[in-house]
C-alpha cells in the first residue's frame, strides 16, 4: 500500500474522537487494544502518548510499529514512526481544537512538553 491513507480513512479518523490501537510486544505475542486519541494533520495521521515513554501501547508500538486502529467496524493496519519534531506544535494544535472543547483537562495533559516526543506519524501497513 502506499504511504497515505485514502481520503473516506482520513474523515474517519478525523471525525472520531476515540480509537482502539492494537500493539503487539512482538510478533508472536497477543494483541493489547487501547484507547488513544488520533488526530489527521494536512492529510497524515498522529497518534500521542498522554502517559509520555510509560504508555504501554507507545512503547510496544515504538518496538514493534506494525499494529492496527479499530474504529467503528473497522480495522486498518498501520505502521508507526517518529513524528518529526517540527510537526509538533501542527499536531499540539490540532489536539486542541479537536478535543479540548469536551475534555480540557486531557486535552492539557496531551499537549505537555514531556509527552511530545512520544508523537507517532501512523502511515498505512
Amino acid at each position: 500500500m502506499n504511504g497515505s491513507f485514502d481520503t473516506e480513512t482520513l474523515r474517519l479518523l478525523d471525525e472520531t474522537a476515540e480509537v482502539y490501537v492494537e500493539t503487539r510486544s512482538d510478533a508472536d505475542s497477543p494483541g493489547h487494544r487501547t484507547i488513544v486519541w488520533v488526530v489527521v494533520v494536512e492529510g497524515e495521521v498522529f497518534v500521542r502518548s498522554v502517559r509520555a515513554r510509560k504508555g504501554r501501547w507507545y512503547r510496544e508500538l515504538s518496538g514493534n510499529p506494525e499494529g492496527a486502529l479499530h474504529v467503528e467496524q473497522r480495522r486498518i493496519p498501520v505502521r508507526a514512526v517518529p513524528a518529526d519534531d517540527t510537526n509538533a506544535e501542527a499536531v499540539s494544535e490540532v489536539y486542541r481544537n479537536k478535543y479540548e472543547e469536551s475534555w480540557p483537562g486531557p486535552t492539557a495533559a496531551i499537549v505537555r512538553p514531556d509527552v511530545l516526543p512520544t508523537t507517532l506519524k501512523l502511515s498505512p501497513a
